[in-house]
This record gives C-alpha cells, sequence and structure tokens, in this order.
C-alpha cells in the first residue's frame, strides 16, 4: 500500500469520528443545557511507506481534539419550581462521587430528605459548596436572578453559579456534565450571569447546520474513498504492466 492510500485511510479515520460528533449533537439538540462540538484536525507527519522522490515526510490526517460551544441557548420557559436556567456566563455545581461536576442543565428537584439535586440525584452545590436544602412544609421557592432561595420570608440558601476563566479546561463526564481537567479553579459568576426560575435552557445545536456538517463530511468520505479506490487500481495496472514487460 503506498503513501497515497495511508494518507487516503488517515481522512477516512478522521471523517469518522467527525461524523459521530455531528451524529452526537443531533441526537442531543432537545437535551437541556448541551453545548455543541466539532472536530479539531491537525497534520501528522509520519514515515512514508516508500518515497521516490516525493516529499519527506508525508503529512497524515489525525483528529486533534474536540472543540466545545458553550455559546448560549434559548431558554424555555417551563414554570417549574426547581427549573433553572444561567442567562450568561457559568455553570451549576453538583456533587457526585467522583467528586464536583458541573453543568448547564438545570431539571433540578428535591429528593426525599428535602435536598435539591440533579436529575441524576446529585446535591447542587451553593456558593460555599454545600449542599441545599428545602423545607416543603413552608410553601413554595421563590429563587432571584442571584439564585438566592426563599420561602416567604425565609432565605433558604443560594444557588451556586460558577465561571471559568477559561472554558476550555472541562471535559465531558457523561451524563451532560463536565469535570475541570485542570488546576484552575471556578469562580463565583454572580456578575456575568443571571439564574432564571422556572425557565431550562435548550440546547445551543443549531439542526439545519448540523445537517449540512453531516451531508459535507458524507461527501468528503465518498470522495476520499474514490481516491483510494484510483490509487489502488494505478498501482495495479503499474504491476501489472511491469510484469508483462519482465
Amino acid at each position: 500500500m503506498d503513501n497515497a492510500l495511508y494518507v487516503g485511510l488517515s481522512r477516512q479515520m478522521v471523517l469518522r469520528k467527525e461524523m459521530d460528533i455531528i451524529a452526537n449533537n443531533i441526537a442531543n439538540v432537545d437535551t437541556a443545557g448541551f453545548k455543541v462540538e466539532s472536530m479539531i484536525q491537525k497534520t501528522a507527519p509520519g514515515a512514508p511507506a516508500m518515497t521516490m522522490g516525493g516529499p519527506r515526510p508525508v503529512k497524515f490526517v489525525a483528529p486533534d481534539g474536540v472543540a466545545r460551544n458553550f455559546g448560549q441557548g434559548a431558554l424555555n420557559r417551563t414554570d417549574g419550581e426547581f427549573d433553572m436556567a444561567i442567562q450568561g456566563q457559568g455553570f451549576f455545581q453538583l456533587q457526585t462521587p467522583d467528586g464536583p461536576r458541573f453543568t448547564r442543565d438545570g431539571r433540578f428537584t428535591i429528593d426525599s430528605t428535602g435536598r435539591l439535586v440533579s436529575q441524576g440525584g446529585y446535591p447542587v452545590l451553593d456558593e460555599s459548596g454545600g449542599e441545599i436544602t428545602v423545607d416543603g412544609e413552608k410553601g413554595r421557592v421563590a429563587i432571584g436572578g442571584d439564585g438566592s432561595m426563599s420561602q416567604g420570608t425565609e432565605r433558604v440558601g443560594k444557588v451556586g453559579m460558577f465561571k471559568f476563566a477559561n472554558a476550555a479546561v472541562l471535559e465531558k463526564a457523561g451524563d451532560n456534565l463536565f469535570r475541570n481537567g485542570s488546576n484552575q479553579q471556578p469562580e463565583p459568576a454572580a456578575d456575568a450571569a443571571k439564574l432564571r426560575q422556572g425557565h431550562l435552557e435548550g440546547s445551543n445545536v443549531k439542526s439545519v447546520l448540523e445537517i449540512t456538517r453531516m451531508v459535507e463530511v458524507s461527501r468528503a468520505y465518498e470522495s476520499t474513498s474514490k481516491m483510494i479506490d484510483s490509487a489502488a487500481d494505478l498501482s495495479r495496472r503499474a504491476v501489472d504492466r511491469l510484469g508483462r514487460a519482465n
């Protein structure tokens, strides 16, 4: 297999991974707080299979990580007492068995002990990193734009909203959660975020753009397949002619 086939194969492998990312975006178009992702590519120099005056090194196509767009999603009104959306920068912080996790998914509820928890049952933390507990017998909870929670005239807690100087340090941790993959410490997002009670932030995936990207990737994969077939056919004919000449 010559260099053209190796380069074409490396391109196809990256396109398959890109297609997986696009398919995941489309699958999460209705997931609260989901952030659209895209593939980052790079050229990776490698030793050629054989060089007859060709370039050294041969440059292959390789993945270089996943870019994530943390742009604002649309706010959808639900009127749910514990549905919350962040308008602006910032994340909710949850406590999980594997450590703190961050999310924009504000589908919260109250568990059997009165704790404010996520859909996965993880406690939602306040601005100081503590759990938030609500007494269901004291009436409806009102939540202000700064995250302050009150029942009547009694203040019962404050939902924490945190931001990072560089959101790229956040890594996917499953279940629409992110983990801090660096030593960078989260900061209060009070000046950059406003909490909206009774709303949920929708996904920032734009379906039409993702479908367009899917078509483009599919065409690129098909084009690369044709190139590989042409290169293989050219090599086969060259070997056949050399065999006849001998």
